[in-house]
């Protein structure tokens, strides 16, 4: 048993001590890449999405150097007709990227790496004869043995994303790999790899700069789709043990889409988050101390035309068209609004609809993040947006009616495309767009059932916060005069009884007959 080569069972031991949620399944998809064209798999995830789990529930089954019956027997995998046949049959390369980075420079990286393995070699196998080159050594130990290797590289885009990163040590790593895995001599050393990371393969200009590995990206995992995270199943089992509720754990954890081959939708749960739910029985967001930041604000802050726009979109709660295409897989070659949104993606801020082409912030964990992080954007018209916004609030309360009418009109005639200005729910993203830091003090709640109807629009006052509840009701035509009477003929006002929270009525309409379109608002108190 090695450090890197067959590193044994004990991790993967050591996860099974406590809670599991069984992902076994991900064995049967590497099993069917084994000795196939498609053997060599790059997995890039958000951090905290089970990565590194995966990496060593792999390494535990494949490892030749233990027997993992009892840690597989009682899981998916063993249903599997192959269970037996791959299991405890390989030579195992096993390296955590992150581990060697604390040990050198990312200049010397490669070599230490290098270093590292060959040593590791005469460790493990002390009878061969030592090589001079990770290639040369792994294929003695293949021909000696009769065992090809799985290789599994966790982290493997450290040296990409880390400050210290120039293109001289990134195009030196990345060469690194392709010794690894770009010649004749793969097919004899490996009979399949696994590798992880946050950002897909580094592209030099449109192409993959390691072209051999088939990518799955959280952009696009197809038959890794359900165990990109959590499931349904997986958090209602974690939520049936701890007790729970599992919409609270939905409406703060779920919201990634991915999509199966078939192009089935699946919502998939960020599951550090679910679990640290679990353990602490509190819901909140777990993010920022969990995962390293990445300076995701410097990002935002970029200069680039409408990414400010975006921001405010997002906050509102609302999607923001992109493309993810020219995006090159660094941290350092941004070109556009797109870039930014497209890293912001693959961090797990956003998650992205391919068939919409669109993104938004997926559930209450991340909005709080961007809650927080909207006050330090030095976009000067976010800046401008950001008082608007508050003041739009303060008018609310204040009872300033005709204020109300003329913020909501100016944003609306500066964001609605002329084809939809008409529609009422092109309202209700310009009063979200108004509103977009209501985060600071109230839970919005949308088309809640309430009275005889539903009340389109209702802001609900966080705990020990002052402000009063907000019930907004929409018109595109008719006066804000009706609009006030269906609320209280319809009894909306019940949805925020025993709230404890004085309640405002608030009528947004406008004249969509008028060329002027002349926006209206009334206010009154319950």
């Amino acid at each position: 048993m090695g450090f890197y080569i067959n590193p044994g069972n004990g991790n993967f031991k050591f996860i099974r001590n406590d809670d599991y949620i069984d992902k076994s399944g991900l064995i049967s998809v590497i099993n069917a890449t084994i000795n196939k064209k498609n053997m060599l798999s790059c997995i890039s995830r958000p951090r905290r999405f089970g990565k590194s789990y995966a990496a060593n529930m792999l390494e535990a089954y494949y490892d030749c150097s233990c027997d993992s019956h009892t840690l597989f027997d009682d899981l998916e995998i063993a249903k599997d007709p192959d269970y037996e046949k791959h299991l405890n049959q390989y030579n195992v390369l096993y390296l955590d990227i992150t581990g060697f980075m604390a040990d050198t420079t990312l200049a010397g990286l490669p070599a230490y790496i290098s270093k590292e393995i060959i040593e590791d070699t005469g460790r493990v196998f002390p009878d061969l004869a030592q090589e001079d080159s990770v290639k040369k050594c792994l294929s003695r130990i293949v021909t000696e043995t009769g065992r090809k290797f799985i290789a599994i590289i966790d982290e493997w885009d450290s040296p990409i994303r880390t400050p210290r990163s120039t293109t001289e040590t990134q195009t030196d790593f990345l060469e690194f790999l392709r010794s690894l895995f770009k010649s004749d001599i793969t097919k004899k050393v490996f009979a399949a790899a696994y590798m992880t990371g946050i950002l897909p393969i580094k592209k030099n200009g449109t192409q993959s700069a390691i072209s051999e590995f088939y990518e799955y990206s959280i952009l696009d995992p197809v038959g890794f789709a359900p165990y990109t995270g959590f499931l349904e199943d997986d958090v209602r089992q974690v939520c049936n043990s701890s007790g729970l509720s599992f919409q609270e754990m939905q409406a703060w954890y779920d919201g990634y889409t991915v999509y199966t081959e078939e192009d089935e939708h699946l919502s998939v749960y960020n599951p550090n988050s679910v679990m640290r739910a679990a353990l602490r029985r509190k819901f909140k967001s777990y993010w920022e101390e969990s995962t390293a930041v990445y300076g995701a604000l410097d990002y935002i802050n970029m200069d680039f035309d409408g990414l400010g726009e975006a921001m405010e979109m997002l906050t509102a709660g609302l999607e923001v068209s992109f493309q993810t295409q020219t995006f090159k897989n660094d941290l350092t070659s941004f070109e556009s609004a797109d870039d930014v949104l497209t890293i912001l993606t693959h961090f797990g801020y956003l998650t992205y609809d391919n068939e919409k082409q669109a993104a938004r912030i997926p559930n209450y964990e991340i909005m709080a993040e961007f809650a927080g992080m909207i006050h330090r954007v030095t976009h000067k018209e976010t800046m401008l947006r950001l008082k608007e916004s508050e003041q739009f609030l303060s008018d609310i309360i204040a009872g300033n009616a005709d204020a109300v009418a003329a913020n909501i009109q100016k944003v609306h005639m500066k964001e609605s495309a002329p084809l939809w200005y008409n529609d009422e729910q092109a309202l209700r993203a310009i009063i979200k767009l108004a509103f977009f830091t209501y985060r600071d003090h109230y839970i919005k709640l949308e088309e809640l059932p309430s009275g005889t109807g539903y009340v389109d629009m209702a802001y609900i006052p966080k705990k020990y916060d002052p402000s009063p509840a907000l019930i907004i009701e929409l018109k595109a035509g008719g006066s804000p005069e009706e609009a006030i009477e269906q609320i209280r003929s319809r009894n909306y006002a019940s949805s925020v009884e025993g709230l404890g929270s004085s309640l405002l009525l608030v009528a947004v309409t406008y004249d969509k007959d008028d060329k002027t379109k002349p926006h209206h608002c009334l206010i009154e108190p319950q």
